[in-house]
């Protein structure tokens, strides 16, 4: 009898122990859960922090990079009939070009937004991207932005 009441009270004591440590458990939890919470935070402050760029054709232009070698532009222009063009240029030497539009022409500013994807051997490169239009008078480019890819 007097082992029996000896395990009784070893086991109750063990079980109190345990229910303490889930109890500790849901303390480390909680402050896992506020770390989180404070990294979200710091990238909303990174993303506040970036740099746009403007002209006055182009206004408001983000420049997210989205991987080793693809670039994401988006942001607002004023162009005559909503058609602008840019360039890739690593120094001098042209890289990539093509011509975007926007959602609605000049004299509104219409947003735009696409990608551009660099070749690889590019990727350590000083690169720059310029946005500009075409003059519809003699076909010269006009009203240039450019900005740095890296």
């Amino acid at each position: 009898m007097k082992y029996l009441k000896c395990l009784i009270l070893l086991l109750f004591i063990s079980c109190n122990n345990h229910q303490n440590n889930e109890n500790d458990l849901e303390i480390n939890d909680t402050s896992i859960i506020s770390d989180t919470i404070d990294i979200n935070n710091s990238e909303t402050e990174n993303k506040i922090l970036r740099k746009e760029f403007s002209n006055e054709r182009f206004r408001q232009v983000l420049i997210d990079k989205q991987s080793l070698n693809e670039y994401r532009i988006y942001g607002e222009a004023q162009i005559f009939e909503a058609n602008f063009n840019w360039v890739v240029k690593n120094e001098n030497t042209e890289i990539d070009k093509g011509y975007e539009m926007t959602e609605i022409g000049a004299p509104e500013w219409g947003k735009f937004d696409f990608t551009i994807d660099i070749p690889k051997e590019y990727f350590n490169s000083k690169l720059n991207i310029t946005l500009y239009e075409i003059s519809a008078k003699d076909g010269t480019s006009q009203n240039e932005l450019t900005i740095p890819l890296n």
